[in-house]
C-alpha cells in the first residue's frame, strides 16, 4: 500500500480489486423491492411452473430475476451483463429472495426447453397485475376524442420484426453437418428495409393513452398473425370489462400485415383503421366509380410539395361469401 499524505487531502491506494456496484444496480433495488411487495415475486412462485431435468435447485424466479435485471442493465449483451454483475451475483439474487445465480449455460438451457404453457402464465400474470392496479384511483385510462366530440379508447397492435444475417457455413466429407442456432427462432419472411436472410416478428399490444402494454408475442418469420391478433383482442376484451369500457367505443389501430380481408372476421365488433395491402380492391367497380369523382379533401404537409387526394369510398363487400363489408 501506498499513503500520500498532507496537511488537507490523504489519498490510499492498493492493488486489490474492489469493484464499484453497476450504475443501474440502484433501479433494480427499487423495482423488486416493488415486486415484493405487490407479491408478484411469491405470484410467480406459486403460479409458473415448469418441471425439467437437470435444472437442480434453480426455479423459474431465478431466471426471472436474471432477465428482469438485463432488461434494466441496458447492456449490450448478455455476456457484459453478466462480467459487469458477478462481483454482485449475490447481493442480486438476494433482492429476489434467492441465494443462487444461474449461470450462462443454465439460462441458456432453460430458454431453449421453455415450453409455451409457462409463456403464457407469465403472460396472464403480469396482464392480471395489470388490470388489478390501475394506474389512478379513479381509474383514468384517457380517450381520443373525434370531430363530432365523441370519445373513443384506442389500442395499438403493431407487429415489428428484426432480420438476422447468416453467414456461409463451410461444408465438406470431413465436418459435421451445418447448424445455425437461428433456425430454431428465425426463419425467412418480409424484412422491409432491413438487411439480413432471416427474420423474427414481435407483435406488441398496447393502450395508446397510458402506454400500457398488454402482451407481446413473438414467432419465427412472418409469424402467426392472425393468433396473435386473437390473443391480442382477448387481452384488450379483459381491460374493456375491468375498466367498464363500451366495445362500440374502442378503435384499434393495426398494423399493415392485417390490411386483408382474411382478418376482418376476427375484428368484428370492434372499430379498426389499418394500411391495406390487397390492392386489387382498388379495381372493384365501386372504388373506380368513386375515384373518378373529385376526392373529398386534399392534404399537403409544409415541408413538402406533394398533394394527398383523400377520398371516401364507399363498403366493398370482402371475405370469402361477400359478407363482411369493408371501409
Amino acid at each position: 500500500m501506498t499513503s500520500i499524505a498532507d496537511n488537507v487531502v490523504n489519498i490510499q491506494t492498493t492493488s486489490e480489486s474492489n469493484p464499484s456496484p453497476p450504475c443501474w444496480f440502484g433501479e433494480v433495488v427499487v423495482m423488486s423491492s416493488f415486486l415484493r411487495k405487490q407479491r408478484v415475486l411469491s405470484k410467480i412462485n406459486e403460479q409458473v411452473r415448469f418441471a425439467r431435468r437437470r435444472f437442480g435447485r434453480y426455479e423459474v424466479i431465478d431466471f426471472f430475476a436474471v432477465l428482469f435485471g438485463y432488461a434494466i442493465s441496458g447492456e449490450r449483451t448478455l455476456q457484459e451483463f453478466y462480467e459487469r454483475l458477478q462481483p454482485f451475483a449475490i447481493p442480486f439474487m438476494a433482492l429476489f429472495e434467492r441465494d443462487r445465480f444461474p449461470s450462462r449455460s443454465a439460462l441458456s438451457r432453460f430458454l431453449t426447453a421453455l415450453t409455451e404453457a409457462s409463456v403464457e402464465a407469465l403472460r396472464t400474470l403480469f396482464l392480471d397485475d395489470l388490470l388489478a392496479r390501475p394506474l389512478t384511483h379513479d381509474k383514468q385510462t384517457g380517450s381520443l376524442l373525434d370531430r363530432m366530440g365523441n370519445s373513443w379508447m384506442v389500442f395499438d397492435i403493431d407487429g415489428t420484426r428484426e432480420a438476422a444475417r447468416q453467414r456461409a457455413l463451410p461444408q465438406g466429407e470431413d465436418l459435421p453437418p451445418a447448424f445455425r442456432r437461428l433456425d430454431e427462432v428465425c426463419a425467412p419472411g418480409y424484412r422491409g428495409r432491413k438487411r439480413g436472410e432471416v427474420v423474427r416478428t414481435r407483435t406488441t399490444v398496447s393502450q395508446a393513452h397510458s402506454y400500457q402494454w398488454l402482451g407481446s408475442f413473438g414467432n419465427r418469420g412472418n409469424g402467426r398473425y392472425r393468433e396473435e391478433l386473437r390473443k391480442g383482442l382477448s387481452a384488450i376484451g379483459r381491460y374493456l370489462t375491468v375498466y367498464q369500457l363500451d366495445t362500440s367505443r374502442t378503435l384499434l389501430r393495426l398494423d399493415g400485415q392485417y390490411g386483408n380481408g382474411a382478418v376482418l372476421a376476427d375484428v368484428a365488433g370492434f372499430a379498426f383503421v389499418t394500411r391495406g395491402k390487397d390492392y386489387h380492391l382498388l379495381d372493384h367497380p365501386l372504388v373506380q366509380a368513386r375515384l373518378h369523382l373529385p376526392p373529398d379533401q386534399v392534404q399537403q404537409r409544409p415541408e413538402s410539395p406533394m398533394e394527398r387526394s383523400l377520398y371516401d369510398c364507399p363498403e366493398i363487400p370482402v371475405g370469402p361469401d361477400g359478407a363482411i363489408p369493408f371501409k
